[in-house]
């Protein structure tokens, strides 16, 4: 049978082709090798792959991770990725990391619209959506074993020694764009951010060779 081509949405496709892993420093890439060491074993060995990527408010970056991992795992045609996102307290998915991801090309849809507002994040014509709303790092929607946590904050690294369920438990942090909520720097540091993560998990699946 053929192999099927990954079909992205144009627009991703493009933001991807211009993605550049050689700005990732040395060290940067050392921090990133356990995940793509717990990615390669799990191919390797024919199992499903469970990544869930935590944060103190499951708001920005952990949110940021989840998609961009779903995205490139499939761009790089990787099977039986399954990517997550939690924290250790629920908040709300803050508007402007959906807005960053549709200003890339992610097609988004608001399902529920409340203070904890659900959306659908599309990548791919054929492929499921992506749900994203803010949660615990153990609500139901989440895997309770056989998966990598991946601590994307400093706070909840620190919080969160252990993981219940996890296999791997794996510090791989991001500055907050928080930090310049409402100012003029907001929508391109919400970008620079969305894009350092894509950059680094386009990095990640790039390593992976098929089993």
């Amino acid at each position: 049978m053929p192999i099927t081509k990954p079909t992205l949405f144009s627009e991703i496709d493009q933001v991807i082709k211009r993605l550049n892993p050689q700005t990732i420093s040395v060290e940067r890439k050392a921090n990133l090798q356990p995940l793509t060491e717990f990615i390669q074993s799990k191919v390797s060995s024919h199992q499903e792959i469970r990544i869930n990527f935590i944060c103190t408010h499951n708001s920005r970056r952990s949110h940021l991770s989840q998609v961009w991992a779903q995205t490139l795992a499939y761009h790089f045609n990787i099977k039986n990725v399954f990517c997550y996102s939690g924290g250790t307290q629920s908040t709300a998915l803050f508007p402007m990391v959906a807005e960053t991801l549709q200003n890339s090309g992610f097609q988004i849809r608001t399902i529920s619209q409340n203070e904890n507002p659900i959306y659908s994040i599309k990548y791919a014509y054929n492929q499921h959506p992506i749900i994203g709303f803010s949660k615990r790092l153990d609500d139901d929607f989440n895997p309770k074993s056989e998966f990598a946590s991946i601590m994307t904050c400093d706070s909840a690294n620190e919080a969160c020694p252990f993981v219940p369920g996890a296999e791997k438990r794996i510090p791989i942090t991001f500055d907050d764009p928080k930090v310049f909520d409402n100012s003029p720097q907001q929508a391109e540091k919400y970008n620079e951010r969305s894009l350092q993560i894509a950059t680094e998990l386009f990095y990640i699946f790039s390593q992976i060779k098929a089993s």
